[in-house]
């Protein structure tokens, strides 16, 4: 009634005098609607391989797999439909969370869809992940094993907890970057400038006692959603961009570091579901003693305006450090051998200027050397120096850790 009322929908191009309008045999009813999207990168989806049946690509980080709330045109469905024709029906046979890039499988017909789809549901697919952690993550080859349970599915929230799913990913670090010192031994200006306050209230913070950033290969060998992201908060060094499992705001200042038995989840539920709207979403990358700084860039939240034609609550623009996190999948491979694509390391894991470092990985990082080994790892408890063993003790299952 409001949209015939208002002119949007309209009989043969002219508008209703009434909604009592009686409709004549041939008439053209038209409806215009409108629609408020959030806006994506402007980066293009990456062919790793394309043949056939099926299309390898490199998914932008940003961008939704499906339309899905508030995206519609601005998901990879829809982007490659509109390239390729809107007559084709792309069918995507994995997916991947909006924020992270790299191999996706996109099936050109049903049947190409439902043959890899089977694969990857039946875990004959080994799948390799990069991601950009803080801190100097442990050496040698670290699996853990903490299940991961589903919280809030609306705020797409999930935990390691010791009643949820199985969940298991090897991790094994492939570079350390430590943070550029002062010239000369001389304090930083940071420090200079920061009150007895300030310093006092960081000492409560154990993440900021984690200097520099590591690059991580990570292996799921199972799919629990957000596994890796959620196993990598579990040891202490999320991905430090991550703006949910990363958010001192959600989680507090231990980040839920090697907490499994908690029961607090009503109250991060309710600390989550303001980040987007009356707060933006800050991972600890952006969380500094400026925060004023920070308030001042582009985030994206609720600016309590209303869009003057549909009455659609608006949204500022995100900023460029909303559109994606540190986390890439760079590598899908059959686990008989008859297909393996990879995609280059994404650039924010690249070596920092005037440092030397991995560009891209090696042998002896490879993670996927260990899955016909997993049935005859040991746990070696002294590697748990690596991560406070006092926090794990209370764990139902411990930390699994490969010597070497």
């Amino acid at each position: 009634k409001d949209a015939i009322e208002c002119g949007r929908v309209v009989i043969n191009g002219q508008k209703v005098s009434s909604i009592r309008e009686i409709v004549k045999n041939g008439d053209v009813i038209s409806h215009t609607l409108h629609r408020h999207e959030p806006p994506v990168t402007a980066q293009t989806i990456g062919i790793v391989h394309e043949d056939n049946d099926m299309i390898v690509i490199n998914k932008p980080a940003g961008v939704p797999v499906h339309p899905a709330g508030r995206y519609n045109y601005n998901s990879i469905v829809e982007i490659m439909r509109a390239e390729r024709g809107h007559g084709w029906n792309p069918l995507p046979c994995n997916r991947l969370d909006r924020l992270t890039s790299g191999v996706m499988f996109v099936g050109k017909h049903a049947k190409a869809a439902e043959k890899l789809t089977n694969q990857i549901m039946a875990r004959t697919v080994k799948k390799e992940y990069v991601a950009r952690v803080i801190g100097n993550f442990s050496e040698g080859d670290v699996i853990c094993d903490q299940p991961v349970m589903q919280i809030s599915p609306k705020l797409g929230l999930n935990r390691a907890r010791a009643s949820g799913k199985d969940a298991k990913t090897i991790f094994k670090k492939l570079a350390y970057y430590p943070p550029t010192a002062a010239s000369n031994g001389a304090e930083s200006k940071e420090t200079v400038t920061r009150s007895e306050k300030e310093r006092l209230r960081d000492s409560k913070m154990e993440w900021k006692a984690k200097e520099g950033y590591s690059i991580v290969r990570c292996l799921p060998l199972t799919g629990r959603t957000h596994q890796i992201r959620v196993h990598l908060q579990f040891l202490s060094h999320p991905i430090s961009n991550d703006p949910i499992y990363c958010n001192q705001r959600v989680f507090g200042p231990s980040l839920a570091a090697g907490d499994a038995l908690s029961d607090d989840d009503e109250d991060i539920i309710s600390r989550l579901s303001k980040m987007g709207k009356s707060e933006a979403a800050e991972a600890m990358a952006y969380h500094d003693e400026m925060m004023e700084e920070y308030n001042k860039r582009k985030a994206e939240k609720m600016t309590g305006e209303l869009c003057a034609v549909c009455d659609t609550p608006l949204y500022s623009d995100p900023g460029p450090q909303e559109l994606g996190i540190y986390l890439h999948a760079r590598r899908y491979a059959c686990q008989d051998g008859n297909w393996d694509y990879q995609t280059p390391l994404p650039v924010w894991a690249l070596p920092p200027a005037g440092m030397d470092g991995p560009v891209d990985t090696t042998t002896e990082t490879d993670p996927m050397a260990l899955v016909d080994e997993i049935g005859e790892l040991k746990v070696d408890q002294s590697k748990f120096n690596h991560h406070d063993t006092a926090k794990y003790t209370q764990q139902p299952k411990p930390l699994w850790v490969m010597p070497g």
